[in-house]
């Protein structure tokens, strides 16, 4: 399968550190059946990754890395204000085969200020906004999940959410989503 979602690109957030263990997890991913794997650093004002540098960091995985699995860089985007100026210059690493999805994330305690209106203003530059782990957000209820859903939003399950990973409120909700057909895309967040 397609992991849509990890922090293995080393050295760059709260993820994988060192090159090292980027490759031990690749193989493990091999071993596992994943075939491609989207590496989405965190990209907030705490953790303000810049473009060039993560494509450098992704190139030296890259030329390291001589597994089986296809290696893309994407960014897990928090909607703050690092985010609002990013997008208005279309400084972005978007999701996807056609780099037409934004994977986007809030706090798990409260929405981003004006979280509906960022969602829409990213689909009206063409971009789906894919929400990384709604499972996890706190605030969120099956009213709030049916909403981003008519909105058009793509939702992305972490896997180890169904495991109780992070609670079991959050792997209640994930197995509600699952039931629920509302996923579209799955990832490791590892």
């Amino acid at each position: 399968f397609t992991d849509y979602h990890s922090h293995i690109l080393p050295g760059v957030d709260d993820g994988v550190q060192t090159l090292e263990q980027s490759l031990e997890i690749l193989d493990c991913y091999e071993q596992l059946g994943i075939r491609i794997v989207w590496l989405t650093p965190h990209i907030m004002e705490d953790i303000p990754n810049t473009t060039t540098h993560l494509q450098e960091c992704f190139a030296c995985l890259q030329s390291a890395y001589r597994g089986k699995i296809t290696l893309h860089l994407a960014a897990e985007y928090m909607l703050d204000n690092l985010f609002q100026e990013r997008f208005k210059r279309h400084d972005l690493l978007p999701l996807g085969e056609r780099g037409n999805r934004l994977l986007v994330e809030t706090s798990y305690l409260y929405p981003a200020m004006k979280f509906y209106d960022t969602l829409r203003r990213i689909k009206e530059k063409g971009y789906y906004p894919v929400l990384a782990h709604p499972e996890r957000y706190n605030y969120m209820g099956e009213r709030g999940y049916k909403t981003l859903k008519e909105m058009g939003v793509k939702f992305q399950l972490n896997l180890l959410s169904l495991d109780g990973m992070y609670g079991k409120t959050v792997r209640n909700k994930a197995r509600w989503l699952l039931d629920n057909g509302m996923y579209d895309l799955i990832g490791t967040d590892v």
